[in-house]
């Protein structure tokens, strides 16, 4: 199955998102609150809404890894012999093969990025870190399903106080919680996002998709006036 290629965003009037004002949502004795976005032009707003579209299809896979993997953890836990804790992990590994595999390969470079990011997120533990500890089968399916398949890093770690994208990352994933988009599952990696929201002021940096659009359109015009 050929891997998704990144496509442009559409007009802008597909995400019908924006709201006047800023965000705010109470939740017992909790108190959010974020900045309303600053977009520099409507283009800019509109790769905002792609990005946050290609965090929406990770998240729930990085959501649904972390709970694998606790079970798994939690569950060798309690089993005493090696050849028993080998015999589960071998059967869990089948079971996330399963899960996992199909749309993994209906990802683009961008989710696939997105979602081993969000896998340290989630887990408090990097992808490789993750896999490093079980059967070497689990960890080819890892390497030629994700790192083939995308060409990128499993160390990759997810850093919102100071990577753009990481940034990007939690800005979406905060706003679809207080809105009930997503379902919130807590970080186990520990950052006061509010406060580096406030410190952006709102300001929205998309410069790197717009580079890495730019980029494609020229590559495939070159392809064009070859053919």
């Amino acid at each position: 199955m050929a891997q998704k290629k990144d496509a442009v965003p559409l007009e802008l009037e597909d995400y019908v998102l924006i709201k006047t004002g800023d965000t705010l949502t109470i939740k017992l004795d909790e108190l959010t609150i974020l900045p309303k976005h600053q977009f520099n032009s409507s283009i800019d707003a509109r790769y905002y809404y792609w990005f946050q579209r290609k965090v929406y299809k990770a998240y729930p896979y990085a959501k649904l890894a972390s709970q694998r993997l606790d079970s798994l953890n939690v569950r060798l836990k309690r089993i005493k012999t090696k050849r028993g804790r080998r015999r589960y992990t071998k059967r869990a590994q089948k079971y996330l093969e399963g899960e996992f595999t199909d749309q993994l390969k209906k990802m683009t470079k961008t989710e696939g990025r997105i979602l081993i990011k969000l896998i340290h997120r989630q887990t408090g533990k990097t992808t490789f870190d993750n896999i490093k500890s079980l059967r070497s089968g689990w960890k080819a399916f890892w390497y030629n399903t994700t790192a083939n398949l995308f060409k990128l890093s499993l160390k990759s770690e997810y850093h919102p106080d100071s990577i753009n994208e990481d940034y990007l990352i939690e800005d979406v994933l905060q706003r679809a919680f207080i809105d009930d988009k997503l379902v919130l599952q807590k970080s186990k990696l520990t950052f006061d996002f509010p406060k580096i929201a406030a410190s952006k002021k709102g300001k929205v940096d998309l410069e790197e998709y717009k580079k890495m659009f730019a980029k494609k359109k020229k590559k495939t015009s070159k392809k064009k006036k070859k053919s």
